[in-house]
């Protein structure tokens, strides 16, 4: 069974940097994808930053392009992601996904596995 946990959320003010961890069990880090997902109040939730383990792609939302950077650290499983600049926009619940299918592009639709959130929030 896979699940995941997420933890680095936290308070800091406009131009900070936070770093969101993963923690994955049942699923190992070598083929699939995993994603990180945003969702603000009163707004849908979004995906921000994935990372293909066949040819090891990255993707970011033109929103945090620049500014995040998603990782992946062997040996423990465990996906990150960096946050540095972080503007007020940036507040929202931060979700990690898993889709555990062989891909060698990710979809944002295929994420069946979820975390329950870590909350970041940017004040000016």
């Amino acid at each position: 069974q896979v699940q995941l946990m997420e933890s680095g959320g936290g308070s800091v003010q406009a131009g900070g940097s936070l770093r969101l961890s993963c923690a994955v069990s049942g699923y190992t880090l070598r083929s699939g994808c995993m994603g990180w997902f945003r969702q603000a109040p009163g707004k849908d939730r979004e995906g921000v930053s994935s990372i293909s383990f066949i040819g090891r792609r990255t993707y970011y939302a033109d929103s945090v392009k620049g500014r995040f950077t998603i990782s992946q650290e062997y040996g423990k499983n465990t996906v990150y992601l960096q946050m540095d600049s972080l503007k007020p926009e940036d507040t929202a619940m931060y979700y990690c996904a898993a889709d555990p299918v062989p891909r060698a592009r990710c979809n944002w639709d295929s994420f069946g596995y979820w975390g329950q959130g870590t909350q970041v929030t940017v004040s000016t």
